[in-house]
């Protein structure tokens, strides 16, 4: 990295120094390596530059940009800045914009066409499926899945997007080098190396209270629509959908039971002018996005040949186990771990009774 990059990226890291001030600094005293050389009295004249930030720019050390720089690099990402050509217009004008950013993985995808799917981390199964039907049949028809990498609806979004061979955007309340939650280590390495993982944190950061509402407002920001699947009456999913509003972007919501308390937060959204999602059709009209000739879903290509035989047998209507496994000619437990197994992935739902289907969104796939 040049000096000047180097020095910027020292400012960016600076606490107490956001957009705004970083912004007012570079107009004020020319460059980033000015900045970082100025005497305590020519920062306080930086216009809303306090006592306490002028002395922060005072202590900040380029050589700690050094050392940020090599551990994103060491762990397979980059720091992109506002002047460099990749880094998203979406950002650029929200309100507190990103000074850097740590990305790893396909940087052409901040520039496509992005959906924010969010929801909860205690899901129901409705939850589940249409999260998988919603986000994969998105992702088939070309847009970029952004969520926040975390349990429940997150996660499903991006593995549904994975899956579909789309595209998807996992955006992190922590620095590279950590995994939060634990559980999704898989996801994480499958989103660094099929898709984009996105911070503004520095590597090693670990998550905190006040990370998450910043994370929020790069998920609704990178995105268009956000969309909430599933989201109880006080839910992190709300804060993002309060982001995108902010931001100028539009929220739409899965209306749910209204007995259900993981609904009650989109069902209110709704309520109070959000566009109810009742299917697919919805969301890709949202970005003019022809239903009818929108790309058909396919299989996964992963799967085993227990999968293939026990999906090919089932159609969107309700089969029991028992007359499923004897007209496979397979053994109940085994048949019903590969159902289970098809569910978990989305392929396949039961109903009470140990009745099962194939989901409707792959009723018509006939291979990868």
């Amino acid at each position: 990295m040049t000096p000047e990059r180097l020095a910027y990226v020292a400012l960016a890291l600076t606490p107490g120094i956001g957009a705004a001030r970083l912004a007012n600094l570079l107009a004020r005293l020319g460059s980033a390596t000015r900045a970082l050389r100025a005497t305590q009295k020519d920062l306080e004249a930086v216009p809303r530059m306090s006592c306490a930030a002028a002395t922060a720019v005072r202590a900040a050390s380029v050589d700690r940009a050094v050392v940020i720089t090599a551990q994103a690099e060491a762990a397979g990402g980059r720091v992109l800045l506002p002047a460099d050509g990749e880094f998203p217009e979406s950002l650029r004008a929200i309100p507190e914009p990103p000074t850097l950013l740590f990305v790893r993985g396909r940087l052409e995808l901040l520039a496509g066409p992005a959906l924010a799917v969010v929801g909860s981390r205690a899901h129901t199964r409705y939850g589940a499926e249409a999260a998988r039907h919603l986000a994969g049949g998105c992702a088939r028809a070309g847009l970029v899945i952004v969520s926040g990498m975390a349990r429940g609806i997150d996660a499903l979004a991006h593995e549904a997007a994975l899956e579909n061979g789309g595209a998807t955007i996992g955006v992190l309340g922590n620095g590279f080098g950590i995994v939060y939650p634990a559980a999704n280590r898989a996801l994480y390495e499958r989103v660094a190396q099929h898709g984009l993982l996105l911070t503004e944190f520095p590597p090693g950061e670990r998550p905190t209270a006040g990370s998450f509402p910043r994370r929020n407002r790069l998920i609704s920001g990178l995105a268009r629509v956000t969309l909430v699947v599933e989201a109880r009456e006080k839910s992190g999913a709300l804060l993002t959908v309060e982001s995108a509003l902010s931001q100028g972007r539009d929220a739409m919501a899965v209306p749910g039971p209204i007995t259900s308390p993981t609904s009650v937060g989109c069902n209110r959204l709704i309520q109070n002018g959000a566009k109810p999602v009742l299917g697919l059709r919805d969301l890709l009209e949202e970005y003019e996005i022809n239903f009818e000739n929108a790309p058909s879903v396919r299989l996964p290509t992963d799967l085993s040949e227990a999968e293939r035989r026990v999906l090919a047998a089932l159609d969107d209507r309700p089969r029991h186990v028992d007359g499923l496994a004897e007209s496979l000619g397979v053994d109940l437990g085994e048949t019903l771990a590969v159902l289970t197994s098809l569910e978990i992935r989305g392929l396949a739902s039961q109903a009470p009774g140990k009745l099962f289907r194939r989901h409707s969104l792959f009723a018509a796939a006939s291979g990868p």
